[in-house]
């Protein structure tokens, strides 16, 4: 995967390097808005990494005049900027997702990863989601373990679909919140161990291995990780 990260702060963009890297992908630096608007627009990145506060061109500039050129490369936001409003400004402005500092490198490189699955593999047009024999049709809201079939609730359902469109890879907590819920901020309640021990209760089988593990300090996985 070949990423490009737009940060002005050198000790900052390496270190965020060196933990992409370790994950298996390519980056490359620019160090301010103008550059990272130049190699960013010369195009051949899976996804683009964005300070909003940045030199010579902030980041929210910089995707909009992406999005204005035609650009369709998944960009996510990391900054320090962290209100709603602020949020809502980079979604809008064209950004994908979008992450405050301080931040974990286990929760970047999933939302990086799930941004490039969502470019390569139209994941969310697919009406069938599968992990092991756990089968979900999008179309007829079933969703079956084998040859069993499973009632889920509403909320239970969109916990499960997206675990299933990111199936194989860690979701965080906080992906969950705004994915499944719609809250931008941490409630600071146990709403998605809750959901997720219900649906756990549901899906599972006795004697067969976990569908849906915890990964200590990253988040949650449905499928092998």
């Amino acid at each position: 995967m070949r990423l490009l990260v737009i940060e002005d702060e050198a000790e900052a963009a390496a270190r965020m390097a060196r933990g992409l890297e370790d994950a298996g992908c390519a980056v490359e630096i620019a160090p301010d808005g103008e550059d990272g608007l130049s190699r960013a627009s010369a195009g051949g990145y899976d996804v683009i990494i964005v300070d909003r506060m940045l030199p010579r061109l902030n980041g929210l500039s910089v995707v909009q005049a992406l999005r204005a050129g035609g650009s369709q490369t998944p960009v996510l936001f990391l900054t320090a900027m962290g209100s709603v409003s602020d949020r809502v400004a980079g979604l809008e402005g064209g950004g994908d997702d979008y992450l405050v500092k301080p931040y974990s490198q286990a929760e970047l490189n999933a939302r990086v990863n799930a941004l490039a699955r969502r470019a390569v593999a139209p994941l969310r047009e697919r009406t069938v989601l599968k992990a092991d024999d756990l089968t979900m049709d999008r179309l007829e809201r079933t969703v079956r373990r084998g040859n069993r079939e499973i009632d889920l609730l509403p909320l239970e359902f969109k916990l499960l679909e997206f675990l299933l469109l990111n199936a194989g890879q860690v979701v965080t907590r906080t992906m969950l919140l705004e994915r499944v819920w719609g809250f931008h901020f941490d409630p600071r309640t146990n709403i998605v161990e809750t959901h997720l021990s219900r649906l756990r209760g549901k899906i599972e089988t006795e004697g067969s291995a976990p569908m849906i593990s915890t990964i200590r300090g990253a988040g949650y996985v449905i499928g092998a990780a």
